[in-house]
């Protein structure tokens, strides 16, 4: 099982860290969860994330949504299991 689908079985709102590179070649940490519904405005995005190597998440620190670039994921912790990627 790859780690973008142990993120994925985490529907149920469990909350989990990941650590990837940003397009702009930064290093990024970030607290999230998947399946928030509270904050949407509308609408529903207008490409296929998942075909761009996207997930869609809610940021828990900046109580936002944001996108994990799933090609450049470096570690996962999920249910209190550090996962690291090549």
């Amino acid at each position: 099982m790859t780690v973008q689908e142990l993120i994925e079985l985490t529907k149920s709102g469990n909350i989990f860290s990941v650590v990837f590179v940003k397009k702009d070649g930064t290093r990024r940490e970030m607290v999230c969860r998947l399946g928030v519904k509270k904050h949407l405005k509308g609408g529903s995005l207008k490409f296929d994330a998942k075909s761009r190597g996207l997930l869609p998440v809610f940021d828990m620190q900046k109580q936002a949504y944001r996108m994990i670039n799933t090609k450049t994921l470096i570690s996962a912790k999920i249910n209190g299991e550090k996962y690291d990627i090549n």
